[in-house]
């Protein structure tokens, strides 16, 4: 299957053109003209997804299911098609799109089974006590039900497992909820591709044609629209902090405020305990120079900073991790502006006092190198900027006097989605008191891993304390992702007939 973009918005099963357009800008290939989309589209597609909520809403899980693996059957049919597109846009290489292809469809299709299984409904029964005293009981039934439509804005580092129809749409079209997507004017093409394939789903399903519209382009006045509409119950958002904070103040200051699930990034510390620093320092070192610069270092759960003891193995471990970095090349970046962000953070961390440059290079254009500094634990702690996320390949290390000064940095963290232990058995005291203040920290917590690749299955959690997410209760990534789109209410003594499917 071949693809060309037509650059529209498809709304409510109608794919739709605007006068305003912006033209994408591929890392390489032929570049398309897309429409802007309007305030007036974004209520129109609201409109429809309430409509549609009305069906789809109070669906059998099993037709949600059927739907979810339409839409992955509907993926794979355009493999090849969607590659294409998405390495010409986005510079990422064919193997990369493909596994991130596999992921999205894994996890619709694990979507479907685990709505099928019911487990996440949480379906709880205090039956009747008609001669309790000194008050009878009622019969209370409770179960999660979906909450209406969703907005979802498309993220910039993943095109298909994280925008269009990745996990937040995957998991509010579980829940029960139609879904609004703002594009990613990053990737366009890819973005319109996708919705392709959730159109010809709906089709096939006989659905709703207001179940999802996509609406795409870079303006803020349709931004704001979407997420202060009053039919809109929630948004789900992968992106910057600033970006995602914006979008959370304006949730927050609705007559009717909503709740904003936003991931907003993290730099995902690793904290290495004396002894494996001492036995797997330069083996530990390889394995970080290779996730600091997977994908151009454009994870959110990239690992940008290293804390060791200060010493002979420190330095060891330094230099070992110079010399895995140094060979690793110029890659492409997603756009044009993370890379001018990369840079602006490069340079803001090379300017800060106390801080020692080990590794640097050249990199211009949408082209990324890694960098690697240095400093010390009270340096990090005198200095707030150096334990701010730069987007992309660039590590630090900081080199703490002792335990003591590990656990104070660890406790000065802001928020993170993951936080990583490097440890042997004879490190387990040490490690032990670190963990509580990590499990305080971070979503995730690792021991003698890499928090690159985020697996997708009922017990992830990705999110954290802000600036993490959003919300340190929720996870974008993983079966528990549904539950951000549904809420619990209570049925006292509601005839059995008449109750919803999920509890009759």
């Amino acid at each position: 299957m071949t693809f060309t973009p037509h650059g529209k918005h498809l709304i409510a099963g109608e794919w739709v053109g605007t006068e305003r357009t912006f033209t994408s800008s591929p890392a390489h290939g032929d570049a398309h003209d897309f429409s802007v989309g309007t305030t007036e589209l974004v209520d129109h597609a609201v409109q429809a997804a309430e409509e549609a909520f009305w069906s789809f809403g109070y669906s059998a899980r099993a037709d949600r299911a059927a739907f979810l693996n339409t839409i992955a059957d509907e993926i794979e049919a355009r493999a090849d098609a969607i590659t294409a597109i998405g390495t010409s846009e986005t510079g990422l290489p064919e193997g990369r799109l493909q596994g991130e292809r596999g992921r999205t469809v894994g996890q619709l299709r694990l979507f479907a089974q685990h709505i099928l299984d019911g487990a996440y409904l949480d379906r709880r029964h205090d039956a009747a006590l008609p001669d309790r005293q000194p008050l009878p009981r009622p019969d209370i039934k409770m179960v999660q039900r979906p909450i209406g439509p969703v907005a979802v804005f498309g993220a910039s580092n993943f095109p298909l497992a994280f925008s269009t129809l990745g996990g937040d749409t995957a998991s509010a079209l579980a829940a029960g909820c139609p879904v609004v997507v703002k594009g990613h004017a990053a990737h366009p093409g890819t973005g319109e591709i996708m919705a392709e394939a959730i159109h010809a789903a709906i089709q096939k399903c006989g659905l709703h044609a207001g179940v999802f519209s996509l609406i795409q382009g870079d303006g803020h006045d349709f931004a704001q629209a979407l997420v202060q509409h009053p039919l809109i119950n929630a948004v789900g958002f992968t992106g910057s902090l600033r970006g995602g904070r914006a979008l959370f103040d304006l949730c927050a200051q609705r007559p009717e405020p909503i709740p904003f699930f936003g991931e907003l990034g993290s730099v995902n510390p690793m904290f290495f305990m004396p002894n494996a620093l001492e036995n797997r320092g330069a083996d530990i070192a390889a394995g970080w120079a290779a996730s600091l610069t997977m994908g151009a270092g454009q994870f959110c759960t990239n690992p940008g900073i290293a804390v060791v003891i200060d010493g002979p193995q420190a330095d060891a471990f330094v230099s070992a991790a110079s010399d895995a970095l140094e060979p690793i090349g110029a890659q492409t970046m997603l756009t044009d502006g993370i890379a001018d962000a990369y840079r602006a953070g490069r340079d803001k961390i090379a300017g800060a006092k106390g801080v020692q440059e080990v590794l640097t290079s050249m990199c211009d254009s949408r082209n990324a190198t890694p960098y690697l500094f240095a400093t010390t634990g009270q340096e990090w702690l005198n200095n707030h900027a150096l334990g701010e996320e730069v987007f992309g390949p660039l590590g630090m290390v900081v080199k703490v006097a002792d335990m003591d000064e590990m656990r104070t940095i660890a406790k000065r963290l802001e928020g993170q989605l993951t936080c990583t232990l490097h440890m042997e058995d004879s490190d387990l005291d040490d490690a032990a008191s670190l963990l509580p203040i990590l499990e305080r920290k971070a979503g995730r917590v690792l021991a003698n891993g890499f928090p690159t690749g985020v697996e997708v299955c009922d017990t992830m959690v990705h999110g954290g304390p802000y600036p993490a997410s959003t919300n340190f209760g929720a996870t974008s990534v993983g079966t528990m992702a549904i539950r951000r789109f549904l809420r619990p209410v209570s049925y006292q003594n509601i005839p059995d007939a008449i109750l919803p499917l999920d509890l009759g």
